[in-house]
């Protein structure tokens, strides 16, 4: 390969626009700031990209300072998108699949949020402690995402919660145990596999034990490096030891190792820990470059050539890709990015393209028919994780009630869902159903309401007096019908949960 294609290969930048060829005026201005092109397409073929993240902005998403983008409407709109992309990558690195990625975790962080199956938030899978449905659920969106050319999912978060003042991760997280994370991170990358995903582990060596959001600034790891491996790496461990394609490096400050760099970019971390200790020979891809610990430290020619250096092989959005392009080519020029480094991170990065390679897509006609076929085992796990922590147990509550709190839509889901039971739901009085979600501190609640139901990670269920508690791990349509089978007394809530709530009565169904 020639040096510019090399150098394609190691760059995932987002793109403006939700069509390869055609967008406005304002897309196109900032594709020419970013990239010097005028579209996606013609980004992916002027650099010979390995691929693109696909981006949507929504404003309650704890990573939402990081979406500078939206690409993602509808399921045919983002088909039209992916095929269109293929399509310009068709003649570069010799005819293997452009890398296109999303950041599906599902729960805060779902990019994909109309027309496909949607599941809880990775608490919820540890409240369900299920692996093998795990499993079920993850292979049958991977499926969907498939459909919609989508062919790496940046999931699962394979961080252990471990500081409920950790809001950037919560819910993200599978729980605060280590093995039960790991087994559950395990689980998600079989699914995704059985799809024809790649799925990348994150964020590397732990995000869980900080209350510093990487976003803005850089978390400090204080742990020993004992203390790590016992605890945050475990579950990275498992996934290396199942054969996980890919490990996303965190922005993160590991005293222990190496005070004062980002993990993302510290070689101690990534080559002597991730590599020659824990044996990952996938690819390493970085967090997003465009995140605060590396914006303030960097500019974009630095930080790529910095991030390779480190031992990362996949650079996820450059702040600028000009920049970060014209910084790698300058390096390898003057020798401060050996080429045999950068085909090092070529090869690693191609192996993953000829891996996905060997997994046909639907084809375009076929995606309505494959959108939505995981609905029964998304209903299933959502049933599976919803928790009660106070209250007797499938006794129900006294109609009629008044909902408060919470997003419009779970509200409106949660009112269908038990009038579709019989319940009188009234706006002016009856007992008050509470709905807490992602971001709601005790501030932002009665902690006197009859019943609270929490859709995030369920700490502010420890700070209430509620003498109904339940936990849904979730605000999709599933988990609002499982709520309100809790709530009628038609069913108990079956999950456990996954992590210690200070304040909680030991009651639980």
């Amino acid at each position: 390969m020639t040096d510019e294609e090399l150098l394609g290969l190691v760059l995932m930048p987002h793109a403006y626009g939700d069509d390869a060829d055609k967008v406005s005026a304002a897309s196109k201005a900032a594709n020419r700031a970013f990239a010097g092109v005028d579209t996606p397409a013609d980004m992916v073929r002027k650099y010979h990209l390995a691929g693109l993240i696909l981006m949507r902005f929504t404003a309650d998403d704890p990573t939402a300072g990081t979406n500078p983008s939206t690409n993602l409407d509808s399921p045919k709109q983002i088909r039209r998108l992916t095929d269109g992309l293929q399509k310009a990558a068709k003649d570069a690195h010799g005819g293997l699949p452009l890398i296109i990625g999303i950041d599906q975790e599902f729960g805060a962080v779902t990019r994909i949020t109309s027309g496909v199956s949607t599941l809880p938030a990775a608490m919820g899978f540890g409240a369900a402690a299920d692996p093998a449905l795990t499993t079920r659920a993850w292979q049958g969106v991977g499926g969907e995402l498939s459909a919609l050319g989508v062919n790496v999912d940046f999931a699962p978060t394979s961080d252990v919660i471990a500081n409920p003042g950790n809001t950037v991760i919560g819910s993200r997280s599978y729980g605060s145990d280590p093995s039960a994370v790991a087994e559950q991170v395990v689980a998600v990358l079989a699914g995704l596999s059985g799809a024809g995903l790649a799925g990348a582990v994150k964020h590397f060596p732990g995000h869980g034990n900080t209350d510093v959001d990487s976003h803005k600034s850089m978390p400090e790891l204080n742990q020993s490096r004992d203390e790590l491996l016992a605890a945050d790496l475990v579950p990275f461990k498992a996934a290396i030891d199942a054969g996980v394609p890919m490990v996303m490096s965190g922005h993160l400050d590991v005293r222990s190792i190496d005070p004062g760099v980002p993990a993302s970019l510290s070689s101690k971390v990534l080559i002597d820990l991730l590599r020659t200790e824990l044996g990952f020979k996938g690819v390493v891809v970085t967090d997003a470059m465009q995140m605060q610990p590396i914006t303030e430290r960097y500019g974009a020619g630095d930080a790529a050539v910095h991030a390779l250096m480190a031992g990362n092989d996949l650079i996820l959005m450059p702040q600028n890709l000009k920049k970060a392009y014209k910084g790698l080519k300058d390096a390898l020029a003057n020798g401060d990015l050996p080429r045999e480094r950068l085909v090092e991170a070529a090869t690693r990065v191609v192996a993953l393209k000829q891996w996905l390679a060997g997994f046909p897509r639907p084809a375009a006609g076929d995606v309505d028919q494959v959108l939505g076929s995981a609905a029964d085992v998304a209903s299933e796990i959502s049933i599976a994780a919803v928790t009660q922590v106070a209250g007797a147990c499938g006794t129900g509550v006294d109609s009629p009630v008044r909902l408060v709190g919470g997003a419009d839509l779970t509200r409106e889901r949660l009112r269908t869902a038990l009038q579709n039971r019989n319940v009188e739901v009234r706006d002016d009085a009856g007992t008050t159903i509470q709905l807490t979600g992602f971001g709601d501190t005790v501030s932002d609640v009665d902690v006197d309401a009859e019943v609270t139901v929490s859709t995030d990670a369920p700490f502010l269920l420890g700070k209430v007096n509620s003498p109904v508690r339940v936990a849904a791990f979730g605000t999709t349509k599933a988990s609002m019908e499982a709520v309100a089978d809790v709530l009628t007394g038609a069913a108990k809530a079956p999950g456990h949960l996954p992590v210690a709530v200070k304040g909680l009565p030991d009651s639980s169904c």
